[in-house]
């Protein structure tokens, strides 16, 4: 049975399926499709994905589009380490707590404020209204807080207890989003950066593979504000 991933690494969601099919050594067909030169919007893979979205997976013809439900059917149907997804109820349900969480708070500020900030200024070629960028950065900066003293209180090696999960891998790309804005998610926070230190090596090398594009994107774009930049240039 073939199991292909249809993806992009500028995709927070589509870097922590490609992390986990990785670490866990499951074999996969990779379909790398552009998002900066809209190869997610063809006639082609809109019968994978409707939505026009990344990241999917076909597998032997079963098509699957959201991206934690593709991590959940990952961990049931292929063999992994208990911890990414454990059999366990209640392990279980503390996993899907974050990931529930996520939807309406580290998922939706954090690419609110990279879409907003960044990719929409360059498009635009006009800085973000002050009070939206300052709106928009308070989010951020809320969310941040509350996974350093809520989900990683007591210092806590994990989001779930003492070994990596899925729950991590998401959490860790939606953050390291950032890495391509001026915020950066580390300072004042010990407990996130070591967190963030400890999943990276947990899924070493794959975890840094998937984010070289988000570095590259940040190298180019430091000391310089978005809306003066060409989209083309920074995002080939």
């Amino acid at each position: 049975m073939v199991l292909k991933l249809y993806f992009d690494f500028l995709s927070q969601p589509s870097r922590a399926l490609y992390i986990l099919l990785k670490t866990c050594d499951i074999p996969f067909e990779p379909h790398i499709l552009k998002i900066a030169l809209g190869e997610h919007q063809t006639e082609e893979y809109e019968k994978i994905n409707p939505f026009a979205r990344l990241p999917a997976i076909e597998h032997d013809g079963f098509k699957l589009i959201e991206s934690v439900g593709i991590a959940r059917y990952l961990c049931r149907e292929f063999k992994v380490p208990d911890h990414w997804y454990s059999a366990s109820s209640i392990q279980q349900a503390k996993i899907d707590e974050y990931l529930e969480w996520q939807h309406l708070n580290t998922r939706l500020y954090c690419s609110r404020y990279f879409t907003s900030i960044v990719v929409y200024a360059m498009i635009r070629q006009r800085a973000p209204p002050p009070e939206k960028e300052k709106h928009f950065r308070k989010d951020v900066i809320n969310c941040l807080d509350t996974i350093e003293n809520v989900w990683l209180k007591d210092n806590r090696a994990f989001i779930v207890g003492d070994k990596v999960s899925i729950a991590d891998i998401f959490a860790a790309c939606e953050i390291e989003q950032l890495r391509m804005t001026e915020i950066d998610p580390r300072i004042g926070r010990p407990k996130m950066t070591a967190w963030l230190d400890r999943v990276a090596t947990e899924t070493a090398p794959h975890y840094a593979l998937a984010h070289r594009g988000i570095d590259d994107v940040a190298t180019k774009l430091k000391g310089r504000q978005p809306h003066t930049c060409n989209f083309g240039d920074i995002f080939s």
